[in-house]
């Protein structure tokens, strides 16, 4: 049995909303590497389904919604109970991520999310435009209410997988490369001087490229929308428009791709759905491949972190950023099968766990682009086998989530009065060396392929030959 560290103490009760198969992963993670008061430890779910993985822990359980409605009454006594700074980790769906974490800082607890989540009927509000239910504007809320109470107990915002560990691959990544483009040495310290560098580095872009290659034992049934992780979560935001971080470098954008009026300008959103939009990327095992170009906060929050405006704040230098999602291959069927039903989500779900897989990795990294070397893909190669091997109750895809979560908690215990900040802002150093041991092998690999490759084929193509990296020879129309 491996010897596992422990991060931290943390003084006061523990409330984790949400139950499901990433509040399931992160639990052994919290025994294993934190000291706590394990009678003041509270789970609340609406479901009990797993209930038996508390009880014979002996951790409280709750079986109610977190709504806007009872969040204060509910969660003002569990996070204050019995004294110390009490910690909230927000692994639900259909939550109001800023209503929490501005409850949490009142009392004075720190707080953890994995999305920047939205109170119940938000993502299919019929009655809100594509730009009200974006995550765009979701972001801008956050970063409202950083605005309005600056400092103060540490709300870590959008901190799993992506978002979260990527933007901390982003960092890694840029080194990188900076050193075999034979940059001066020398590691930046301050927000504009990662944007410096990343400009100096010629950066145009940054594709989230993840291709999920996990395989269930057993087929798809018709009628089932199947995934590696949240179901909810994947359609909420798959129905979202698809957005991406819109770079200074591009030279043409789509006729149904829209602006913002206000906010931080660093993104577009395209009218259509996300998980119905495609996009070509690369990723170490895949090769070249088609992903989805899924609404992301980190395809928001990196690209407005390496802008660089001048002084009457018109941006310079910024690069484009968006996600390049190939999911496991039973939830591109279930995508085809959906969308094909005009978008209405299967009557049933399921989430394959760890048992339900045969093999395969999930290979997450970000891809940096349109340098001197190309573009280089850094990232995680996390397989089942692994994850069996090394932490229960999760799949591969899972465990990048929780790995990062449990970073997330570490940073906020060694950083407890940041005020409000997104993963972009962490120690990226310090949050990776805790995540690392969970993510398998971690490679960083340059590729000469670009959107451009192979193409045009047999048939003839709108495509800028004289800027392969444009959007427009990425998005597949």
């Amino acid at each position: 049995m491996a010897e596992w560290p422990v991060h931290g103490r943390i003084s006061g009760p523990i409330v984790m909303i949400g139950f499901g198969s990433i509040g399931r992963g992160t639990l052994p993670l919290i025994e294993r590497h934190f000291r706590y008061d394990a009678a003041r430890f509270t789970v609340i779910d609406p479901v009990d389904t797993d209930r038996a993985l508390l009880d014979e822990r002996g951790v409280r359980f709750v079986r109610e919604a977190v709504t806007r409605e009872n969040y204060r009454d509910l969660l003002r006594p569990l996070l204050t109970e019995g004294g110390g700074q009490g910690f909230c980790v927000n692994l639900s769906v259909d939550t109001g991520s800023v209503d929490i974490m501005e409850l949490c800082r009142e009392v004075g607890a720190l707080y953890i999310d994995t999305v920047n989540e939205p109170w119940l009927g938000f993502y299919f509000d019929a009655a809100k435009g594509p730009e009200a239910r974006s995550n765009y504007a979701l972001r801008e809320t956050t970063l409202a209410a950083r605005r309005r109470s600056p400092g103060g107990p540490t709300a870590i915002s959008c901190c799993g997988a992506n978002p979260g560990m990527v933007s901390w691959f982003v960092k890694q990544a840029l080194l990188d490369v900076a050193r075999d483009l034979g940059l001066p040495d020398g590691e930046p310290t301050s927000r504009e001087g990662w944007a410096g560098l990343m400009r100096k580095a010629g950066v145009q872009g940054i594709h989230i490229a993840e291709r999920d290659t996990q395989r269930a034992r057993d087929p798809k049934p018709r009628g089932v929308f199947v995934n590696t992780w949240s179901v909810e979560g994947f359609v909420s935001e798959g129905l979202q428009p698809a957005e991406l971080g819109w770079g200074t470098f591009e030279p043409w954008m789509p006729e149904n791709a829209r602006t913002h009026e206000a906010g931080c300008g660093a993104a577009i959103y395209l009218l259509q759905p996300g998980a119905n939009t495609r996009v070509r990327s690369w990723t170490p095992t895949a090769r070249a491949q088609y992903g989805f170009l899924v609404t992301h906060n980190e395809s928001i929050s990196i690209a407005d972190y390496f802008t660089i405006r001048d002084e009457a704040g018109a941006a310079l230098y910024r690069p484009t950023c968006h996600y390049a999602y190939h999911p496991a291959d039973d939830a591109v069927l279930s995508l085809h099968e959906m969308f094909g039903q005009a978008g209405e989500r299967q009557p049933r779900w399921h989430i394959l766990d760890e048992n339900e897989i045969a093999d395969g990795i999930d290979e997450l990294g970000v891809l940096l682009y349109g340098h001197g070397r190309n573009a280089y893909w850094y990232g995680s190669q996390l397989s089942i086998e692994e994850t069996r091997r090394i932490a229960p109750y999760q799949n591969a895809t899972g465990l990048q989530v929780t790995s990062a979560v449990l970073a997330g908690m570490v940073w906020a215990l060694e950083n407890p009065e940041a005020g409000i900040v997104e993963a972009d802002e962490m120690d990226f150093r310090r949050c990776l060396a805790i995540q690392t041991p969970y993510l398998g092998p971690v490679i960083g690999q340059y590729t000469d392929w670009t959107p451009l490759t192979g193409r045009p084929g047999l048939f003839p193509e709108d495509i800028d030959a004289s800027e392969p990296w444009a959007f427009r020879n990425t998005l597949v129309r």
